[in-house]
């Protein structure tokens, strides 16, 4: 019954302008493409992706955790399935189906709902520190198809709300994040150990307060799906992203100079290794090249945890000039705003 309701999709509850567009071609603008295939995120070949390309990730199991598996999958995919992570899948269930309900909210009440700490954005993936669009998607051609909530997890208990699904969502987030903060101190702890880092210096370099949670939905393209874009090829900027998503699929990574489907498997995540943790691994681990497509009939969920270093925390590493999350996070937003687009990594090369 649940599966049934998470597969309802209330096209009234879609930003205004995904309904007036359904059904013509979005985009990338010229200058983002060319700056995409500069970086070689091209995406000319993104229509002959299918179902046969997916690629067995490599998975890795929390309860027995193999520091040679997990370096490996750092170094050589800079992803990795996880499995056996503690995370109930009662809760995993629970918090898909509540985000689905809130989603389908019609799109002024989402807009009315969630206010501060959360924020509702759609259109573009690239926030403020507060979770206020970067760039408003004021075209067609700068247009993610998406929408989403954006949850700093250590302001969650300052959210109050009358609404019922609200406040259990918020119940929901904030057991999920207890869960996810466990998660990824596991990880990293052994991903310094692999890395031989110092544990004094590395205590800072992931920083629990950095964390939030964004719940995005893909609506449905009922026409040219193979053009439309979830999110356009990027890496994340964070040390680790922590993926769960839902049965639709979409995710794909960019291995071998080809695009691979990433397909979903039910009570596993997907962890991404970002540019924080390739920087501080002095490229050794690489961060993951990913984009998002959004499917021609069924709308997608995806609910990501992201955590970055302390914003004052310096990067040394021989590939780059030291720099602080906060400088990157600067250069960041300057580059999204005047360009476009991040650049990320490329502005800090030694």
């Amino acid at each position: 019954m649940i599966r049934n309701m998470l597969q309802m999709s209330n096209v009234g509850s879609y930003p205004p302008v995904f309904r007036q567009l359904n059904g013509e071609g979005v985009h990338p603008p010229q200058q983002m493409m060319a700056q995409l295939k500069k970086n070689n995120y091209s995406m000319e070949d993104t229509s002959t992706t299918t179902q046969e390309d997916s690629v067995p990730i490599p998975m890795v199991d929390l309860e027995c955790l193999s520091l040679h598996k997990l370096g490996d999958a750092c170094k050589n995919w800079g992803l990795f399935r996880l499995v056996n992570h503690g995370i109930p899948s009662t809760l995993l269930t629970k918090l898909q189906y509540h985000a689905k309900m809130l989603f389908g909210l019609s799109f002024e009440s989402k807009q009315a709902l969630i206010t501060n700490p959360m924020s509702y954005f759609w259109g573009t993936p690239a926030l403020t520190p507060s979770g206020t669009a970067l760039n408003p998607a004021a075209s067609t051609s700068t247009m993610n198809w998406l929408e989403g909530f954006n949850v700093p997890l250590t302001q969650l208990p300052h959210f109050h709300s009358e609404h019922p699904m609200l406040h259990c969502f918020r119940l929901l987030l904030e057991e999920y994040g207890r869960h996810l903060s466990r998660i990824a101190t596991t990880l990293f702890e052994s991903m310094a150990k692999n890395l031989d880092l110092d544990p004094k210096q590395s205590e800072s370099k992931l920083d629990e307060s950095t964390a939030f949670i964004r719940v995005y939905r893909y609506p449905p393209r009922r026409s040219l799906a193979g053009e439309a874009w979830g999110m356009i090829p990027h890496t994340d900027s964070s040390v680790l992203s922590i993926v769960n998503q839902d049965h639709v699929g979409g995710l794909e990574i960019f291995k071998d100079n080809k695009w691979h489907l990433v397909n979903p498997i039910p009570n596993t995540l997907v962890v991404h290794i970002g540019d924080m943790m390739q920087a501080i691994s002095d490229d050794e681990y690489m961060s993951v090249k990913h984009r998002v497509r959004v499917k021609k009939q069924e709308e997608r969920l995806s609910i990501c945890y992201f955590v970055f270093p302390a914003e004052e925390s310096v990067i040394h590493s021989s590939k780059y000039k030291p720099f602080t999350y906060k400088d990157f996070q600067e250069q960041v937003q300057k580059d999204t705003r005047t360009l476009g687009y991040k650049v990320g990594l490329q502005r800090f090369k030694a």
